[in-house]
């Protein structure tokens, strides 16, 4: 990680294939987004290190990432800004070396024209394992626009806020409140009953301590993807598309998703669906980078 402090700011140097815009492009797809606001191209959002609430604004100035900490949330030890520091690495994949996805994009018949045109786009990670297994299953089967709106209820029903310049910032609500509901305290929030009872039992795992972050990355890919579809309400959808976004596993696929099947759809000129075989096959150049190459392929639909 390559950061200074300059003032009460942290700067972040960032690698030559990245580019903020191209990133913003990516993040306001959804007006309905609760967990950050973006406003003349700068992110406005609160991080959470531990106990520690900070709400920064991120802009890019001269290729440097810089953060800005609002309403004196700045934490006084250095280790704790070494881990906002280590969030903007984690959120927006700064330590992946792109150029080899990019060599083998160029010379990909589906992936040339998305790799060209969204050049210098990351995957934008989710690095809280509770937010992106509740982001996963609040998805499931509805259309992207409802899942927004559900997640928006849930997160200011039972997240914390902080007031700033006439606005509220949320916290994405923590596995030990949830834990302690039932699907009955969930019944005013729009989703299933089902839903509503994955999310408390995917809580209560973490509650326990017998699902965590640490665990998961300490697995190879194919383990880490037994244990998460173990849980119920997790299939092999949900499963990579938390190994992808959270966990940063490069070859999590989730092969089955509408949006990469109609994206495939769209820019070979097909009548139909590609069928998994298609896919399987179409993928295979692809190997370690099927995440990037995903991600690439959903962007060309927004």
């Amino acid at each position: 990680m390559i950061w200074h402090e300059i003032n009460d700011d942290i700067v972040i140097a960032l690698p030559e294939n990245f580019d903020m815009n191209v990133n913003l492009g990516y993040l306001t797809r959804e007006k309905n987004e609760c967990m950050y606001e973006i406003e003349n191209d700068t992110i406005t959002k609160i991080i959470v290190i531990g106990e520690i609430r900070s709400l920064v604004q991120i802009s890019v100035i001269n290729k440097q990432m810089v953060v800005q900490f609002l309403n004196n949330t700045r934490p006084n030890e250095k280790w704790k800004r070494e881990e906002i520091v280590k969030y903007m690495y984690e959120w927006f994949d700064l330590n992946n070396d792109l150029t080899p996805f990019y060599e083998m994009a160029n010379a990909d018949p589906l992936l040339k024209m998305p790799a060209q045109k969204f050049y210098g786009l990351r995957v934008i990670g989710i690095p809280d394992l509770f937010e992106a297994l509740c982001w996963g299953v609040l998805g499931q089967q509805i259309n992207l626009a409802f899942a927004y709106s559900l997640k928006k209820q849930f997160v200011e029903r039972y997240g914390e806020s902080i007031d700033w310049n006439g606005k509220k910032y949320w916290v994405f609500p923590p596995y030990e409140r949830i834990a302690q509901l039932t699907p009955t305290d969930l019944a005013d929030i729009k989703m299933t009953v089902k839903k509503s009872e994955y999310i408390i039992g995917i809580a209560k795992l973490m509650a326990s301590g017998e699902l965590s972050r640490g665990k998961l990355m300490k697995m190879n890919f194919k383990d880490a993807e037994k244990n998460l579809i173990k849980i119920r309400g997790i299939g092999p959808w949900t499963a990579n598309y938390v190994l992808m976004r959270c966990l940063r596993f490069q070859s999590a696929f989730p092969i089955d998703d509408v949006g990469l099947i109609n994206s495939i759809k769209i820019l070979r000129n097909m009548e139909r669906k590609p069928t998994k075989d298609e896919i399987l096959e179409l993928s295979l150049p692809w190997e370690n980078w099927e995440s990037y190459a995903t991600f690439y392929l959903w962007r060309v639909l927004y």
